[in-house]
């Protein structure tokens, strides 16, 4: 009866809402596009030289602690299923001052993750065509990113599941040629090293505890599934899973990633270009073509956590007129 009493509260008719419209897969697509599936590549160089060679492990245990948060966030999606995530969990339990607060603080998050993400997606363009102007490709990849957010939901919904899946192609195939690479130059035995988990020479607790704070990075946004809750149907059961799935996926897939990386290139010395560390590992797996893809697929993961990142600012805001 108290939840029943909590959620009538949110949903007095002289309030807007948004329509639900969006499924479970909506959600979790929405979670892994705004976390991104390739969001541990960017922080491959530093997170190899911060945990000495143990970035897999970090990426893990990232994982747990951000699985625990999540069943959190789903939890107090059943009590409050309107969009506004921490916002509204802290307006209605602590005090609205409070939430006030942290609502503008996220909507600063997401504001500035579109212009992260933008930066990042320039820089990334910047690297293979250098001869255009930087201010130009910035202002194109601003605006791309701000056209496809006014489209609507399901527009944006159904982007992120190409976007998604163009992602997923190119990580596929690095998989296959990393896979290839690995069992050309080291047998088939190499595929089961322990180092990248576990090495002894190189182990040490501070670096991992370092690493690991490092590796959370990779989870930032999994908690903007609960900022679509007045969008999703069922919200009281589909945001809790979303959010669990969603740090799942990104942990175990990362992961994967990581692994395979670590083995085509082992060791945890400081790397020329750090930020594109990946992007020089693909080279070595698969070749100049494995690269240049890796070089669009981390523009499309920019743009694509870009256009998540304006849809949960502007829910945020919603949800603050809304009160």
């Amino acid at each position: 009866m108290q939840t029943t009493s909590r959620t009538a509260q949110i949903q007095t008719p002289g309030q807007p809402h948004l329509k639900r419209v969006l499924s479970l897969w909506d959600l979790v697509y929405y979670g892994i596009i705004l976390t991104s599936p390739i969001a541990a590549v960017p922080l491959f160089g530093e997170a190899q030289v911060l945990s000495r060679g143990h970035t897999v492990t970090t990426l893990l245990l990232a994982m747990v602690a951000m699985s625990a948060t999540a069943v959190s966030f789903g939890r107090m999606a059943n009590v409050y299923p309107s969009s506004g995530s921490v916002y509204s969990y802290i307006s209605k339990t602590l005090n609205p001052h409070v939430g006030f607060i942290l609502g503008w603080a996220m909507f600063l998050e997401y504001l500035f993750q579109p212009i992260q993400n933008s930066l990042y997606a320039v820089l990334t363009i910047h690297r293979m065509v250098p001869q255009v102007p930087f201010a130009l490709l910035a202002a194109v990849t601003v605006g791309f990113i701000t056209l496809m957010t006014v489209q609507g939901i399901k527009f944006t919904a159904r982007t992120n599941e190409v976007l998604l899946g163009f992602m997923l192609l190119v990580t596929a195939v690095f998989l296959v040629e990393a896979f290839r690479h690995i069992v050309l130059h080291q047998t088939i035995s190499g595929l089961f090293s322990l180092k990248p988990i576990y090495n002894p020479a190189t182990f040490d607790l501070r670096a991992l505890a370092a690493g690991t704070s490092f590796a959370a990075l990779v989870f930032i946004g999994f908690d903007g599934v609960s900022i679509l809750a007045e969008e999703v149907k069922n919200p009281k059961r589909n945001v809790l899973l979303a959010a669990v799935l969603v740090c799942l996926f990104t942990g175990i897939f990362s992961g994967l990633q990581v692994y395979l990386a670590q083995l085509v290139r082992p060791g945890h010395a400081m790397m020329q270009n750090q930020e594109t560390a990946f992007m020089d590992v693909a080279k070595i797996a698969g070749g100049p073509m494995l690269f240049t893809a890796y070089g669009i697929v981390l523009l499309v993961s920019s743009m694509a956590c870009g256009l998540a990142g304006h849809v949960g600012a502007a829910r945020l805001l919603v949800q603050h007129g809304a009160r």
